[in-house]
């Protein structure tokens, strides 16, 4: 699968707060002996009260994100005993085949032909016959291998048998010579445009506000050019800045006056420009609240906002099922001959068939070798009001099936009747997950091999009904079986029947 990336994970992690009680308490029972001093009892209570709920507040889930040729992802990182750990499973299995093998508080782990040996509790493991110290202990959690994040630039070199880069900081591995780099100058048009030229493709999320655009990079490799603060002889764009943070890349480009991207040669090049005057004198006209939002904008065309369905919107239990990239966009080349376009529109007609079979009505979005923008199958999504999307991906690496959730970005507020076009998944994300179990529950009773995950796959953010992406994967036969009339037959049928399943929680409320 190719990743087209959208940006965010979520998990709440607190702090203890156990080492910040008793001491305040000392002080109050401190004999003061006036109102004042009263006075300040109330108020040091109250700040006591305050730090303890700051301390306890949910934080953004952390994430690392890798980057190599076979396949750029983004994981999620645990904290246990405030010390980051990763699965070193999900690290390696995009990149080749891993095999493991639970024997009590003793895990075997195999990737390609590399063999090794990890213990529960243990800071020592041995890989192709060799001790490798780690620097924290090896956790085994549910039969799933958790390894001290900062250890990943011991261990990987020893599986894949090369060198990596690890920005620990902010939590970006490169496998590899896979980055991307830019340049950024300003032409002296009339308006001035900023003209960003990358070496590879990118699709960033874009984010508008006052005097600023905002683009997040999360599955793009990107590396900072010479200095994170570049200057430029305009008034009108100034400067821009470089940052890099949980896993993620973020430009910020300042301006004095509101600004708009395009792109451009494939995704290689993002144009920032002044926004046209009758677009800014329209919105400063309309007395309309929400218009004092940023205004998010997606990577083909404006768009922030989407009408919100309700959800006794759709008739019927309606399915859309879209098969992924087509057209220009060739996606994954699984093999020489196997692109992930024509994988993905087979899957799709058959899923439809199998659905249809059972009485569920289908739309395919795609039903021949045409191109339609991420943008384009979210709006075609939406207007249809299914009960349920579900998007079809194919990968040569690794068995079975891989689910995947919407990861949304932070930010974007619902105002009324309109959803934040990046967020507009929030609101369904329970019957999200519905779907997610039962599919994974008629997988299992098939013995296919699945994992459920979380990624920022577009157009999963922006679609208003229960979205879940499929990754399918080749069978132990290798990657010509992908295509393979029967194993399509095998899974299109198994989630078909997962949704089928669903139906009866996701029309409850109705």
């Amino acid at each position: 699968m190719r990743w087209n990336s959208n940006s965010k994970n979520k998990a709440i992690t607190t702090k203890d707060t156990k080492e910040h009680e008793g001491k305040p308490a000392e002080r109050l029972t401190r004999p003061i002996g006036s109102v004042r001093a009263g006075f300040l009892v109330i108020l040091i209570t109250a700040l006591v009260l305050c730090a303890s709920l700051l301390l306890s507040a949910p934080s953004e889930q952390k994430r690392v994100s890798i980057y190599s040729t076979a396949a750029n992802y983004t994981l999620s990182v645990m904290d246990r005993d405030h010390r980051d750990y990763v699965s070193l499973l999900e690290v390696l299995e995009p990149l080749g085949k891993v095999t493991i093998k639970n024997d009590g508080s003793r895990w075997k782990f195999r990737y390609n032909n590399v063999d090794a040996e990890f213990n529960a509790g243990k800071t020592r493991a041995r890989i192709q016959g060799h001790d490798v110290d780690l620097p924290g202990i090896f956790l085994l959690e549910n039969g799933r291998g958790l390894v001290p994040l900062d250890s990943l630039t011991t261990l990987l070199p020893r599986f894949l048998g090369g060198p990596v880069t690890f920005n620990v900081t902010a939590r970006r591995l490169f496998i590899g010579n896979v980055s991307v780099h830019f340049t950024a100058t300003v032409n002296k048009a009339n308006p001035p445009t900023l003209v960003m030229e990358f070496s590879s493709p990118v699709n960033p999320m874009i984010a508008t506000e006052p005097g600023k655009l905002r683009m997040v990079f999360t599955h793009e490799p990107i590396v900072p050019p010479g200095s994170q603060t570049l200057t430029f002889d305009s008034k009108t764009i100034p400067s821009a800045s470089y940052q890099e943070d949980n896993g993620a890349v973020e430009i910020t480009v300042n301006g004095s006056e509101p600004l708009f991207a395009s792109f451009s040669n494939d995704g290689r090049t993002i144009t920032v420009t002044a926004a046209p005057q009758t677009a800014a004198q329209v919105a400063a006209r309309t007395p309309q609240p929400q218009l004092n939002l940023p205004a998010i904008t997606s990577p083909v065309q404006p768009g922030p906002y989407i009408p919100s369905v309700s959800s006794g919107g759709a008739p019927t239990y309606f399915a859309v099922v879209d098969a992924s990239h087509g057209g220009e966009e060739r996606g994954a080349a699984l093999s020489d001959q196997l692109s992930e376009k024509d994988v993905t529109l087979a899957f799709a007609r058959k899923l439809r068939q199998e659905l249809e079979s059972r009485g569920v009505s289908t739309l395919l979005l795609r039903d021949g070798d045409v191109t339609l923008s991420l943008d384009q199958r979210a709006n075609l999504a939406n207007s249809s009001h299914p009960a349920i999307y579900i998007c079809i991906h194919a990968a040569s690496r690794g068995t079975g099936v891989r689910l995947y959730g919407a990861l949304l970005p932070p930010g974007g507020e619902n105002h009324g009747s309109f959803l934040d076009w990046d967020t507009a998944q929030s609101g369904f994300a329970a019957a999200s997950q519905t779907v997610e179990t039962s599919l994974i529950a008629e997988l299992q009773k098939k013995q296919i091999p699945v994992r459920a995950l979380i990624a920022p796959l577009r157009p999963l953010n922006n679609v208003t009904a229960a979205a879940v992406a499929i990754e399918i994967t080749p069978p132990e036969n290798g990657i010509s079986e992908l295509n393979s009339p029967g194993y399509q037959q095998l899974i299109s049928e198994t989630i078909a029947t997962g949704m089928v399943a669903a139906r009866e929680k996701l029309e409850a409320p109705r």
